[in-house]
């Protein structure tokens, strides 16, 4: 009896099955549709990411609370305002030398191989970094081993020792880095095309040298500590397993009575970023090891306060973004030029972003795959992006909120950006919306008004003798000189180092 109605169901199942599936045919027949085509696809609900708390403490310190019950473990992050930029060009390289010392070297009371051992038993991590515009120390942890964990983190935050021989470690990995950093074309391009943007001498294309890091000394990163840790240049944001209350009490009892100290200056980037872009043309590295050839066109972006972000952000994605960009099909898929092509109009988050136009092609497709380029950027004006490019590349901006935001700690880290830059901290909701509203005649526009061919410099990688034409069968030729400069007298780099 039971299997009799069983079978009953199945065939009931399968005749609703199969009846829905004629009449999406039918209709399909109808409006000569596929029937996939047929498939009614739901409007994106409104996005509404899970808020955290924000707490300003009476010396200036933020803080973010994020609530996540997932799992048993909470994760922090002290975000401090200055980094790279902030350095001395004689120095470049401080804050990455800083930034591994810092929990390398230990603290006052504890070497940092103590600390290790310390950590490793609890399977906790206490890590810190430099970055262009801020330093960070992070720590993770099972919910249970906390308070361990944390007072482990606000020592290191508050009396790092940066002992001599960790200080040594850390130039030695950097020598090494830079013994090497003529080994990657595409790392030799990008940092190329950095200066010819930027120029040379600026502090977002500035690259370190044997003697700016030779030059690091235990006084500077002591010094550099005590005049940019301190709370009002501090903004913190904690996620996991934890009631807020708690967690906001505990987080008062540890640095409430911190002292304020000097504010580190949020102009910075408008005094120190003076673009000094190169003349555009063509600039060529020869690399003879290779068989492939880099190619980008840059030129200056914009930021992400620009009216236009929204705009250029659908126009980036349909243009050169993925897949399914105009560049990707074009000179890759439809002219099988390229095995990469894309970019668009970078958007910095408080100095302007770089516009950079991408191709990775064979040496002996290397002056047909700039002209394919060319031929893409000249066809904007005569082949606008369309409507189906436009929401194609809409629907891929909007379903990676689902990967981009699929956590409590991704928004957390969004919204600390936020704070950071001084952006509104709704951004991350408005966003939404403002990809939303992106019109055909906003793409055209931000197209024609960012996009000029005349005005970007052209930086080519690759091995010049297997060309299919001279470089300079398109203009004048800038060589560029890619040499790294020798160790300064008594410093002997490592070895498997190549100078």
């Amino acid at each position: 009896m039971k299997r009799a109605l069983f079978s009953f169901f199945a065939l009931v199942v399968l005749v609703g099955f199969f009846s829905g599936n004629l009449q999406l045919w039918a209709q399909a027949q109808a409006t000569s549709q596929q029937p996939w085509q047929q498939i009614p696809i739901p409007k994106l609900p409104t996005f509404h990411p899970p808020q955290p708390k924000r707490i300003e403490l009476p010396n200036g310190m933020v803080v973010f609370l994020q609530e996540d019950h997932e799992l048993p473990t909470i994760d922090g992050t002290a975000r401090i305002r200055g980094g790279e930029r902030s350095v001395p060009p004689n120095k470049t390289g401080l804050t990455d030398v800083y930034g591994e010392v810092w929990r390398t070297g230990g603290t006052k009371s504890q070497t940092g191989d103590q600390l290790d051992d310390y950590l490793e038993q609890r399977a906790a991590k206490v890590e810190t970094g430099g970055g262009i515009d801020s330093t960070t120390v992070s720590w993770s942890c099972l919910k249970e081993d906390f308070d361990d964990v944390f007072r482990v983190f606000e020592d290191v935050l508050k009396n790092p020792e940066f002992r001599a021989g960790k200080i040594e470690i850390a130039q030695k990995g950097m020598y090494d880095g830079i013994s090497r950093r003529n080994d990657d074309p595409e790392q030799i391009a990008g940092r190329e095309a950095a200066k010819l943007v930027y120029g040379a001498n600026n502090p977002y294309a500035r690259v370190a040298e044997y003697a700016t890091v030779a030059a690091i000394t235990r006084q500077d990163l002591v010094q550099w500590h005590d005049d940019h840790v301190h709370p009002n240049n501090i903004i913190l944001g904690v996620v996991g397993d934890f009631d807020s209350a708690a967690m906001e009490a505990k987080l008062r009892a540890a640095f409430a009575s911190w002292p304020k100290g000097p504010v580190a200056r949020k102009d910075e980037p408008q005094a120190q970023f003076k673009p000094d872009p190169a003349k555009p043309g063509y600039y060529q590295a020869d690399k003879t090891d290779v068989n492939q050839s880099n190619i980008l066109m840059v030129a200056l972006g914009i930021t992400r306060r620009n009216p236009d972000y929204f705009a250029v952000s659908v126009f980036n994605e349909a243009f050169g973004g993925g897949f399914s960009s105009r560049l990707f099909n074009e000179i890759r898929t439809s002219k099988g030029l390229a095995y990469a092509a894309g970019g668009g109009v970078g958007a910095g988050w408080d100095h302007p972003g770089m516009l950079r136009l991408m191709v990775g092609t064979k040496s002996k497709t290397t002056i047909e795959s700039i002209q394919a380029l060319d031929e893409e950027i000249a066809d904007l004006a005569k082949r606008p992006i369309n409507d189906e490019e436009i929401k194609r590349a809409k629907d891929a901006i909007l379903n990676s909120f689902v990967f981009r935001f699929d956590s409590p700690a991704k928004v957390l880290q969004e919204k600390m950006a936020y704070e950071f830059y001084g952006y509104p901290l709704d951004f991350l909701e408005n966003f939404q919306k403002g990809i939303e509203g992106v019109t055909k005649e906003d793409v055209a526009r931000v197209a024609a008004k960012y996009i000029h061919r005349e005005q970007m410099a052209v930086v080519v990688v690759g091995n010049v003798s297997e060309f299919d034409k001279p470089l300079p069968s398109l203009g004048t030729v800038n060589k560029l000189d890619i040499t790294i400069p020798a160790p300064p007298p008594g410093l002997v780099p490592g070895q498997g180092e190549h100078p």
